[in-house]
């Protein structure tokens, strides 16, 4: 008796002191200023995470070897610096890691060129252009929102493209450079861009159907499909590997495509709608994301699982879907939503079958 009392008077504090805690966290969340100091992780806005997390990461020898040792990635740039790059241009390469794209810039004929990043990756690409003779480039450590300068440039040259094509803040960074430091008239390397969404089957042997849909030797697990994960993630499935994707059901067409020259961050979209002829009858496992960098008509960039000439170091995602047979003929109506773009788990998608004939 004694002991189930004591029980009952644990469990009433435990709840008074989470009421409390909650209270407490409401009356801070109305004093940002104070917050701030108590929780200076938890204030930070997801753009200043990011940033942080950037920094960081592309600090590190092994991303930049993966970046650089992707050949079809390095040989889309150095071509269309090649060709785009005049002599005496004034050139902001931003985000310029180990400032490789800074030096074939340089080395096309660029009058300056104001290589920028906050990563510590700079001090060696300092080291790197005394050691190869580049020349005409100035490394700059900042974010580039800090960065100004009082006669504006002919190029920008970027390469801020991620996995999902938007969420290493592409739009945001470039345009805010477009609209403060480039020239009318002025070039954006690359600025037109692709992204698709297409329903794929993947192969049998990579294929991972969600829990609740499995059966394993008559071990039934419908009963958890009520327990669904509720974190955006468990419904990403990230790849790199060709063999991942088996084939799409239609034909690619991009869901979003434009131009940097032009794009207004805040008129994006934030719901698309496409649909798709299925000619290639097949289990649906979910929509593989990619996206396509275009630079002339013979220049394009692809992070394609079907792609043979795509660019390695890219993942490409696939947002989860229930498994679903579909046959040559029927239609998928498509849609996918994202509150930011440049946040993946904002994501949502949803499909629905059309068959040929059917009311």
């Amino acid at each position: 008796m004694t002991q189930l009392r004591i029980q009952r008077i644990s469990v009433g504090v435990f709840s008074l002191v989470r009421r409390g805690l909650a209270r407490f966290r409401a009356w801070l969340h109305a004093r940002p200023g104070l917050e701030a100091w108590i929780y200076p992780e938890a204030s930070k806005t997801p753009e200043a995470r990011y940033r942080e997390y950037n920094g960081w990461v592309f600090g590190h020898f092994s991303e930049q070897e993966r970046m650089l040792a992707d050949r079809p990635r390095m040989d889309f740039y150095h071509a269309g610096i090649s060709r785009h790059i005049r002599p005496g241009d004034r050139v902001i390469d931003l985000g310029t890691g180990t400032g490789v794209l800074a030096a074939f810039a340089a080395r096309a004929g660029a009058g300056k060129v104001y290589a920028i990043d906050h990563s510590r990756i700079l001090k060696r690409a300092r080291k790197l252009a005394a050691h190869n003779g580049v020349q005409n480039v100035e490394f700059i450590a900042a974010h580039s929102k800090d960065f100004s300068l009082e006669e504006k440039v002919d190029v920008i040259l970027h390469e801020q493209m991620g996995d999902w094509l938007f969420n290493e803040a592409m739009v945001a960074n470039v345009t805010e450079l477009r609209d403060r430091l480039l020239k009318p008239g002025g070039s954006i390397l690359p600025s037109r861009f692709e992204l698709y969404c297409e329903p794929a089957k993947l192969r049998d042997e990579r294929h991972v159907p969600f829990l609740w849909e499995l059966n394993v030797h008559g071990y039934d697990y419908s009963c958890l499909e009520r327990n669904r994960p509720q974190e955006p993630a468990y419904y990403h499935l990230h790849g790199s590997d060709c063999g991942m994707v088996e084939h799409f059901l239609g034909e690619e067409e991009p869901a979003l495509a434009f131009d940097l020259h032009s794009l207004v961050e805040r008129d994006m979209p934030h719901e698309l709608s496409w649909s798709r002829i299925v000619t290639r009858a097949g289990r649906l496992d979910g929509f593989a994301v990619y996206f396509r960098a275009l630079l002339d008509e013979d220049l394009r960039l692809s992070s394609s699982p079907l792609d043979p000439g795509r660019a390695p170091h890219w993942g490409f995602e696939i947002l989860r879907t229930a498994c679903e047979r579909f046959e040559v003929g029927d239609t998928l109506d498509i849609t996918l939503r994202a509150e930011r773009w440049q946040d993946p788990d904002s994501w949502r998608w949803s499909h629905v079958k059309r068959i040929p004939n059917s009311k």
